[in-house]
């Protein structure tokens, strides 16, 4: 109902929503859509007042808002996957209820192909949850973990999803993503990754998205592909690289690491780890920093 409020713009309507429903912080909101605290905090107080007295009821020409919707469970899921603070990675009950939203949304539009987009690169995501974390609740990377901890049924579900979202015709952001996702999940191995394909996918994906945490993703597989000098020439020509947070500092330390150069990767890694506010990548960055030397 939020989402599809027509009074309240599409920030304001999703803003409100991740409280709402995900029951997130004005500092997490703020963290998720990459603004300020201070600006997503008068986004909700504007929100709240307009709303204030409205009855629920499905709105008309609900499907317009539909692009709102999907944004929100994009969110709420990755807050969930991913927690931007506290001392846990990950908050399995937000992931969850976000998977549960997007399969409602599934039902009520079957034919619509970023609906089914967007539930494959959640299943598809969700699936490698399990080997996210070590035994202390340490983060693992992607090419360290077991992946015979992943769900099986979790990616066949979304890969299957995607086949046929982008057999429709044009794909749209979320299944270029559920894409990416499937390409990783599909490879046996770390060194089986085919990271052409997979910058293939990113090359459309960032000129419809040119977002900050696209383009970082991005640059990752340009490194895979054609070498960490070419993704670090990427990353200097990134704009708007403040709005990721501690993310872009986190990619330069790890291309850095790969160009050999161990003292910028060191700095890098400690000024990524000094602006998360999640415990557990602080200290897998501090880690990274710390085996480099002194």
């Amino acid at each position: 109902f939020l989402c599809c409020h027509p009074d309240l713009s599409p920030p304001a309507q999703i803003a409100l929503t991740l409280r709402a429903v995900g029951g997130l912080t004005t500092a997490e909101i703020a963290r998720a859509w990459l603004v300020p605290e201070a600006t997503m905090a008068q986004r909700i107080s504007r929100a709240k007042r307009k709303v204030r007295g409205v009855r629920f009821a499905r709105p008309e020409r609900w499907e317009e808002r539909l692009p709102a919707v999907l944004h929100t469970l994009y969110l709420i899921f990755n807050e969930g996957y991913t927690a931007t603070s506290g001392t846990s990675l990950q908050r399995a009950e937000l992931a969850g209820e976000a998977l549960r939203l997007a399969r409602t949304v599934r039902r009520l539009l079957p034919e619509d192909a970023e609906v089914a987009g967007l539930l494959a690169l959640m299943l598809l995501t969700d699936a490698r949850r399990a080997a996210r974390t070590g035994p202390h609740g340490e983060l693992v990377p992607l090419d360290e973990q077991d992946r015979d901890r992943w769900d099986k049924a979790a990616i066949e579900e979304g890969v299957a999803l995607v086949t046929e979202a982008l057999a429709r015709g044009r794909a749209g952001p979320y299944q270029l993503r559920a894409a990416i996702a499937a390409v990783h999940d599909e490879a046996p191995t770390p060194e089986a990754t085919d990271w052409a394909e997979i910058l293939g996918l990113y090359d459309i994906l960032v000129r419809q998205v040119p977002g900050p945490v696209e383009q970082l993703n991005r640059a990752v597989a340009v490194a895979m592909v054609h070498g960490p000098r070419a993704a670090l020439a990427e990353l200097d020509r990134l704009e708007d690289a403040s709005a990721a947070g501690h993310r872009p500092d986190a990619v330069r330390g790890h291309l850095l690491e790969r160009a050999g150069d161990t003292a910028g990767a060191r700095a890098a890694y400690t000024s990524a780890a000094g602006q998360t506010l999640s415990l557990p990548e602080r200290r897998y960055l501090e880690a990274r920093a710390a085996r480099l030397g002194p």
